[in-house]
């Protein structure tokens, strides 16, 4: 046993090449992952709900720890492939191989840095993504809700927008200071068949939106007659969300850990949630657990993929490791959507495409491995 723990000049010289294409693939999936999704869904928000750009930039950083641990598993294929790989097309395999060090013993190092790898992988999906995921969902509702009125600003207007880019509120503050805004006008436009203004000398923002004391709303119809008149006392404008209910919510269990959801796999268990939420949580339970074995089933497939036969002179490593991923993740999502629709059992939902995975690999590493 202590002797498979020992590094030996092989094994460092494999452990380089792999960190350093590892650290490249991080950065690569990690880009292309925000590229695709976050960044996308930061700027609606931006534009949208007038959400200020270091607020959106601090939301990124938030969401970072969850894409990462998505992407860990993909590095490390994405490394073992183009490493072993590269190893057949320099002859180093087929040198290896004549000094009677088989595939097994190459595969030693990678294997370790794999298990090394979905350590990381756990311990950052059970201590690190909860608490982000839950931060960054405040921060971005709070953002919302709030508006991040900018301190000391005097004299700005801020729009809000509904669906086709059509206006429905469009706000005139006079001053900003202390969360506390003075003259405030209100020109409210999402009704379709009226118009209301709402004038405020004071006001200020809560978690359910902005609040108004002795406000006067004139209420006019689309021909510019006037309908209604009235003075209130204290009044309270959300812009369609309940802050307080939406932190509440958290049906995919992604700002939970292990600890917090293991008391919802007891089908008696008294949680006051309904059993579409619940299923979830299982769903969720188990998925933690399986996502970090992805990293040492990717190696097990990659290794024998990568190996090339002697006259390939051209790197496939890189179309190789892009398939894998791809067919992996269209196998993941339609078994964690079986798993939430409750087709599937919660545990065989969630493991069902690492078993998959490790299946194929060890059939494939095992004839490639007998025959090099």
């Amino acid at each position: 046993m202590k002797s498979f723990f020992k590094f030996t000049i092989l094994d460092k010289f494999i452990l380089k090449q792999i960190i350093e294409v590892f650290v490249l693939g991080i950065v690569v999936f990690t880009s292309i992952i925000f590229a695709s999704d976050t960044f996308i869904s930061l700027i609606k928000q931006i534009s949208t709900y007038g959400m200020s750009v270091h607020i959106a930039f601090m939301i990124i950083l938030l969401n970072l720890p969850a894409v990462i641990v998505m992407t860990i598993p993909m590095s490390v294929l994405f490394s073992t492939v183009m490493t072993i790989n590269k190893m057949c097309l320099q002859s180093e395999i087929t040198i290896l191989k004549a000094c009677s060090i088989s595939i097994k013993r190459i595969s030693k190092p990678i294997f370790l840095f794999a298990i090394l790898m979905a350590f990381l992988t756990f311990f950052i999906n059970e201590t690190i993504v909860p608490i982000t995921t839950s931060q960054s969902k405040t921060l971005a509702l709070y953002a919302i809700i709030q508006r991040n009125i900018p301190e000391g600003k005097r004299n700005f207007t801020i729009k809000e927008l509904k669906e086709g880019n059509k206006l429905k509120r469009l706000f005139f503050v006079e001053k900003c200071e202390d969360k506390k805004f003075t003259n405030v006008s209100i020109l409210d436009m999402s009704d379709e068949d009226k118009v209301q203004i709402l004038q405020a000398k004071t006001g200020t923002s809560v978690v359910q939106g902005w609040q108004f004391e002795n406000a006067s709303v004139y209420t006019i119809s689309k021909i510019g007659k006037t309908l209604n008149t009235s003075w209130i006392e204290k009044s309270i404008l959300d812009f369609g969300t309940d802050i307080q209910s939406e932190l509440n919510k958290k049906n995919d269990g992604s700002d939970y850990n292990i600890i917090q959801l293991l008391p919802y796999l007891k089908n008696n268990s008294n949680n006051n949630i309904d059993k579409l939420t619940k299923l979830n949580y299982q769903v969720c339970f188990w998925e933690k657990l399986a996502l970090p074995l992805t990293s040492i089933a990717f190696v097990l497939l990659g290794i024998p993929l990568a190996i090339t036969p002697p006259r390939v002179r051209h790197n496939r490593g890189f179309l190789f490791s892009i398939g894998v991923i791809f067919c992996y993740y269209i196998i993941r999502a339609f078994s964690l959507s079986l798993g939430y629709n409750a087709t599937l059992p919660p545990f065989i939902a969630a493991n069902l495409p690492v078993f998959i995975l490790t299946v194929i690999g060890l059939l494939y590493f095992y004839r490639k491995s007998e025959k090099v």
